[in-house]
């Protein structure tokens, strides 16, 4: 069987853009036979609604809540414990595991990666202390140790050398563009690659892809060390972080851990759109900044105040538009948990 269309869902920021609504969105759109994890490991996470109840996943693709096909790729990294985990509670809330396979060449974090990872790592970097890095740095040193290689693994290891992909696939993305271990304000990033690029490290080549979803919000955030977040902006700006950050739940899936808070650099977004081949981007939370009816962006390293919702997205529009050649749809949400992905163009 070949392999017709790929769709990608790629973070345009630091990770926590949404894509978990937009992954689920695109999976109630259409018809895919395979939903593929590309990059990261429990690191990561994604929210996903289902008939308005709230799920979380680490690793797992989403399309496990949809009885779709779903594919763990070879440059992921697997910790068993989390993985079992994960896997009890899809089961224990109804969900059908039995369609889950990961690659044979992925990774296996151990319990020593993690020590080292919470001892060497957390505090100096903002790492979750996952074990994603020693993982990734054992791998690199051809010293890591295979899925295929843990016969313990009592769930679907993919051993073949050809992937078990065809039909129409959707590949989601973890964490965002700029902690992409090339592209990220290194050393502040994660341990892979997160553009869309990455996602045919699956098995498919690149000119099967048909369209790149990239998310992003209307403000940036982002968990972990970061010093472009503790610039002496961020302190005038102090209250209004603090009230986008409660009202919006700015939490990370994965460390709960509280996300700092920066007005929408429009220029890096645009870096991120035209490197990452974007031609679909989803805009999400313009609820929040309603709420504290602020408008603000960065662009030319100015700041850019607007006095209505209106101007700013049309400011926004504007911009976009002028840099990003690729670009098809500008979408705008105020919705948790759904998302229309197909409105008119650049409305």
């Amino acid at each position: 069987m070949t392999i017709n269309n790929v769709d990608i869902c790629c973070g345009l920021a630091w990770g926590d853009e949404a894509k978990g609504k937009i992954v689920s969105q695109l999976i109630k759109n259409n018809k895919y036979d395979w939903v593929c994890r590309w990059n990261g490991g429990s690191n990561a996470g994604h929210t996903i609604y289902i008939d308005n109840k709230k799920y979380a996943t680490h690793i797992i693709p989403a399309g496990v809540f949809y009885g779709i096909q779903c594919y763990i790729g070879p440059d992921c990294y697997i910790n068993f414990n989390a993985f079992k985990e994960e896997m009890e509670y899809l089961k224990s809330n109804g969900f059908d595991i039995s369609k889950i396979y990961v690659s044979g060449d992925a990774h296996v974090i151990t319990d020593e990666h993690i020590d080292n990872d919470n001892k060497h790592y957390k505090k100096q970097q903002g790492s979750t202390g996952s074990g994603i890095a020693p993982c990734a740095r054992d791998k690199f040193a051809r010293k890591g140790i295979q899925v295929i290689k843990c016969k313990f693994f009592p769930y679907n290891v993919w051993t073949d050398k050809q992937p078990p992909l065809y039909g129409d696939i959707l590949c989601e993305g973890a964490q965002g563009f700029w902690l992409d271990i090339n592209h990220g304000n290194y050393p502040f990033v994660t341990s892979s690659n997160t553009l869309p690029y990455s996602a045919c490290s699956l098995g498919f080549p690149p000119i099967l892809i048909r369209n790149i979803y990239g998310a992003a919000k209307v403000y940036d955030t982002r968990v972990g060390v970061d010093p472009y977040f503790e610039h002496k902006n961020s302190k005038i700006y102090k209250e209004t972080f603090d009230s986008i950050a409660k009202i919006g739940e700015e939490y990370g899936t994965t460390t709960k851990r509280l996300r700092k808070v920066e007005w929408l650099n429009i220029d890096k977004l645009i870096n991120a759109i035209n490197i990452s081949g974007t031609n679909i981007i989803i805009m999400s939370k313009i609820d929040i900044l309603e709420k504290v009816n602020k408008y603000v962006y960065i662009h030319d390293d100015t700041y850019n105040c607007c006095d209505t919702k209106d101007i700013f997205i049309k400011n926004i529009n504007d911009i976009i538009l002028n840099k990003c050649k690729y670009i098809e749809q500008i979408i705008y949400s105020d919705n948790p948990i759904t998302v229309d992905l197909f409105p008119s163009s650049f409305s």
